[in-house]
Formats: structure tokens, C-alpha cells, sequence
């Protein structure tokens, strides 16, 4: 049987498939991004599921696709906890950006993800190419979550924030700065904890200022990690995750003033995977 992963930092998606390429099985773990968490937490969220104990004996390909497997010791670290617990299975661990492309296109065309993080790659059809290696929530990560949480919360206390979306924001999260500084420099997993702030943006009516911080981190993600690419006026673009999702009608406004062609805009990329590997039995 086939298994197959779609993980970030928050959730990770995992899907049984038979030899005949039928879904046995759905399921889901917390986030296992080995760049943010430490090997104890990642086999902690994997042992915690039950679905997988029980399947685990009968999965011979394993393939993950996960963020933070864009450099070497993450993904390793990665590969010999699954190889110890799937031990009878081969495995394979791949950046997430692969699953990006999988989700959106066979045909060249750069392809960006837009969740609790952010990236960027080329896919020329057979290959992908990151032009600038992601750095993370804390250094790069424009128009993710985690960069929209931190916009909030600092406007929020230096006032910039409209009056009455402050009175908002303030009843729905906790804004000690006591809490904050907790979560954000002494707990695991800092960048999901300041992107479940993004989605006071989301869930509230659209209005100048929510307009404005969108557009922002849109444009900056335009100019960092998209006309890095010298075709980028010339192959489509496509996007993938739920900022991407929820802010399609600004994507396709700051393409067009950059001269880009917008393709596909995907809020999960699970059900593109699922099909590029039932397709390849």
C-alpha cells in the first residue's frame, strides 16, 4: 500500500491508498515540520494516531511532502523516524513544494504556497528549482500567516489598528504581552501560533484596512519571490494554501499590475497528490 503525506507546521494530511490506487484510508496528525519541532515531538504526533499504528505494517512506499524538508538535516531527520516506524516501507521526504506542483500543474510554471508559511519554486515539467532557499517565519515567509499574525499584533499595540478592529481583536485572542512573548520565544511552534492571528482577518468582513494588509504582504511576496524569476511574465503562476485561497481577488490584482498571469489557486493540495500517484500506478 501507499501512504501519502501532505504536512505543515499545524495539521498533516495522510492518505492510505491500495495497490489499485483506491483511498483505505484518511487521517490526520498535528503539524511535523522538522525545522520547528524537536525528533521527541515529531515521533510523539505520529505515535498519538492510532489510524497509522494500524496501518503502518501494511504501507511498502511511504511519500511525505512537507514544509521544512527544503534542506538537508531536517529532511533526514524525518526520513529515519518514518523509517523506524514504517519498517516495512520504502520513504520518501520531499520539500512541500512538491506537492505544490503536483496540486496545481504538469506543465512549466512557477508555483508558490501561501499558508503558515511561504515559498516559491520553478517547475519546468520535470524538475523544481527554488531560486532563493526559504529562511523561515522570522526572516522571509511574506504574505504567510505567521506574517500577517505579526502584522496584527504590532498594530495592534502601536495603534494602528482601527479602533473598533482593536476592541474586535482584543476580545477574540489573548493580548498580554506576557502570553505573547511566551508563545512566541519560549514555545514550540511560534510561527502556527502567530498565524492562527491571520484569521481575524479571514472570518471578518473585508474593509480598507484588511485590504491594505493583504495587499502589502501580496505585493512584498510579488517582488521577493516571484520576479526573482526571470519568466515570470512569461509561464503561469500558481498558488496553493488557504491565505492563497482567501485572498485570490488581491493575488490576481498585484498580477496584474506586475504583468503575471495567474493559473491555478488551490486551497489544499492533498486531492493533487492523491491523483498524481494513483496515476503513476
Amino acid at each position: 500500500m501507499i501512504l501519502i503525506a501532505d504536512g505543515g507546521s499545524t495539521k498533516c494530511d495522510w492518505i492510505l491508498l491500495d495497490n489499485s490506487g483506491e483511498i483505505v484510508l484518511k487521517t490526520r496528525t498535528l503539524g511535523l515540520n522538522p525545522a520547528v519541532f524537536k525528533e521527541n515531538v515529531l515521533l510523539e504526533r505520529i505515535l498519538e494516531n492510532k489510524d497509522l499504528e494500524n496501518s503502518k505494517n501494511k504501507v511498502n512506499q511511504l511519500f511525505f511532502y512537507g514544509a521544512g524538508c527544503g534542506t538537508e538535516r531536517p529532511k533526514l531527520i524525518l526520513q529515519e523516524i518514518f523509517k523506524a516506524y514504517f519498517t516495512n516501507s520504502t520513504v520518501t521526504v520531499k520539500e512541500d513544494t512538491y506537492a505544490a506542483v503536483y496540486a496545481t500543474t504538469t506543465s512549466p510554471g512557477i508555483v508558490c504556497i501561501l499558508g503558515t508559511g511561504s515559498n516559491s519554486s520553478f517547475f519546468d515539467g520535470k524538475t523544481v528549482e527554488n531560486v532563493v532557499p526559504s529562511l523561515g517565519y522570522i526572516l522571509m515567509d511574506e504574505a504567510s500567516g505567521n506574517y500577517f499574525g505579526k502584522k496584527l499584533i504590532r498594530d495592534y499595540f502601536y495603534k494602528k489598528m482601527p479602533e473598533d478592529l482593536r476592541n474586535k481583536f482584543s476580545k477574540d485572542f489573548d493580548l498580554d504581552p506576557d502570553t505573547i512573548k511566551l508563545n512566541v520565544y519560549k514555545k514550540e511552534n511560534p510561527n502556527a501560533y502567530l498565524a492562527s492571528f491571520a484569521e481575524f482577518i479571514f472570518r471578518n468582513e473585508r474593509n480598507d484596512y484588511f485590504n491594505y494588509v493583504i495587499q502589502k504582504g501580496i505585493k512584498e511576496f510579488f517582488k521577493n519571490k516571484i520576479r526573482v524569476f526571470e519568466n515570470h511574465k512569461t509561464v503561469p503562476v500558481h498558488f496553493v494554501g488557504s491565505i492563497a485561497y482567501f485572498s485570490s481577488d488581491i493575488i490576481h490584482k498585484v498580477a496584474k499590475k506586475y504583468g503575471v498571469t495567474i493559473g491555478s489557486i488551490v486551497r489544499r493540495p492533498i486531492d493533487g497528490l492523491i491523483k498524481h500517484h494513483q496515476n503513476k500506478l
